[in-house]
């Protein structure tokens, strides 16, 4: 899992984002080329929150095992252990699905 793997710092969060198969009405499955990238995900490790001007640790909204929609071109794609993540800015996360 992730969160042995990489500890997000700050306001950071690690998603791992869910694979969408597109399938035209005819069912013929797109190729990943085709695809657009997912925007959904669960979230699989929480940073320690963001630090504010006064101090104080800003509370964080979203926790591990929650299902989040984020920004589509938000946040930085990378790959450990053959397993692709997605680490985002808490505040590239647009709500919690539930």
């Amino acid at each position: 899992m992730a969160s042995k793997k990489l500890t997000p710092i700050g306001d950071r969060v690690v998603v791992k984002p869910e694979p969408e198969e597109i399938k035209t009405k005819s069912g013929i499955v797109l190729p990943e080329s085709a695809k657009e990238k997912p925007s959904e995900g669960t979230v699989v490790a929480v940073g320690g929150g963001k630090i504010l001007d006064n101090g104080t640790k800003a509370h964080m909204e979203v926790k591990v095992g929650d299902k989040v929609i984020y920004t589509k071109y938000g946040g930085t794609e990378v790959k450990i252990e053959g397993e692709e993540y997605v680490i985002l800015a808490e505040r590239d996360i647009l709500a919690i699905k539930g």
